[in-house]
This record gives structure tokens, sequence and C-alpha cells, in this order.
């Protein structure tokens, strides 16, 4: 009698979806180093030539898993954040599915944040991920600017937008490991003070440091 393990047969598109679940898991847990493609095939439920056949190498994977989060995300954003809403709302519902993410998907979330971060090989990955966010949110102040008859010149925007990026991160993280938090709570404390800030920028109130 053959102890061969057998794999009941799925369509591509749903066994990829299943690696990479386990890989986000397995990655979120132990690091991309300490990560071991025995252990995702594992919780995969299948072979460990199958995951290489499907998604390729320990690096391909971990991309892999990178991207899926990232458009995970960007598409919880992006579809909260509509068009046409007065540019605080537009913010806040973005923050509201930003927070909504992070809590419903933490290890996603540490994937993203924290083990990317954490290898020089994958800095160019998650730069070009935080690049698209910051374009979105510049987007959006633009916007905002145009309709209340102003404009400001486009490295303003960026620094505004990679200044609330930054923040939002920081305190996404903060959240991540908080499993009590509330993410709609924290969506309002990022949004009281994000808001205050740009507020001020669209009606050209500024700070500037006292005269030496």
């Amino acid at each position: 009698m053959s102890t061969r393990p057998t794999f009941k047969r799925l369509p591509r598109a749903v066994r990829e979806q299943q690696m990479l679940d386990a890989a986000v898991r397995v990655f979120s847990r132990h690091g991309y180093h300490g990560a071991s493609m025995d252990e995702v095939a594992e919780r995969a439920g299948i072979s460990k030539p199958m995951v290489y056949a499907y998604l390729g190498t320990k690096e391909e994977l971990f991309i892999a898993c990178l991207h899926r989060e990232a458009t995970r995300m960007m598409e919880a954003i992006a579809g909260a954040a509509v068009p046409g809403l007065p540019a605080d709302e537009r913010l806040w519902h973005g923050l509201r599915a930003f927070f909504g993410f992070v809590g419903a998907h933490r290890d996603g979330w540490a994937v993203l944040y924290r083990q990317a971060q954490a290898e020089r090989a994958f800095a160019d990955e998650l730069a070009g991920m935080r690049a698209r966010i910051v374009e979105v949110v510049v987007g959006m102040l633009d916007h905002a600017l145009r309709a209340e008859g102003r404009e400001v010149a486009e490295t303003e925007l960026e620094v505004v937008a990679y200044a609330l990026v930054g923040a939002t991160e920081s305190l996404g993280d903060w959240l991540a490991d908080h499993p009590e938090a509330d993410p709609e709570k924290t969506a309002t404390r990022m949004m009281n003070v994000a808001w205050l800030g740009a507020g001020q920028l669209l009606h050209g109130v500024t700070w500037h440091p006292p005269e030496q």
C-alpha cells in the first residue's frame, strides 16, 4: 500500500492563495530567514516541491506575499476614499480602511511593515509600495486644496504626505500589538492628529521658526 500523501485537486488560483495564506503566517511568525519552506508546505497541506513549482524560491514567495498584502491594503483604502466626498471625509474613510486592514490582517501587516523592513533585499519593494500610498495622499491633498481655490508646490504636498503616511504606519504598528484596541477609534485618533495639521494647510496657515 502506498504511503505517499494525496492532495485534493483545486484550481491553481485557489491553491496559490492557500500557499500565500500559509506563507504570510509563517513569515510573520519567524521572519524571512527563520521561515522554512517545509513549514509553509505543511500549513498549506501540500508538498514542498509544489510550493516551488507554483510560487518559486523562498525570496520569490516572500515578494509574492508582499505584493498580495499591499494590494489588499491599497484596494481597501482606494475603495473607501470615494472621490467626491469632502477632503476630511475622504481622509477619514481612507484611515478607517487602513486601520481596519491592520486589525483584520495582523499577519499581513507584520510581513509588510516589520519583516520586509528588516530585510535589505526587499527595501526597494517596500519603498515602491510606500511611494504609491504617498502618491494617493498627495492626490487627495491636491484635490482638496484646489477645491479651496489654492495651489501648493508638489514638493510641499509630498512632504506632508510622507509625514502623514509615516505617522499612520507607526500607529498601525501599535495597533497590531494591541488586539484589544478598536481600529475605528484608532483611525479617529489619527484623524485628529492628521486633519488638524492638514486643515491648517488648506487655509494657508503655516508655522515659522522665531527670528534669531
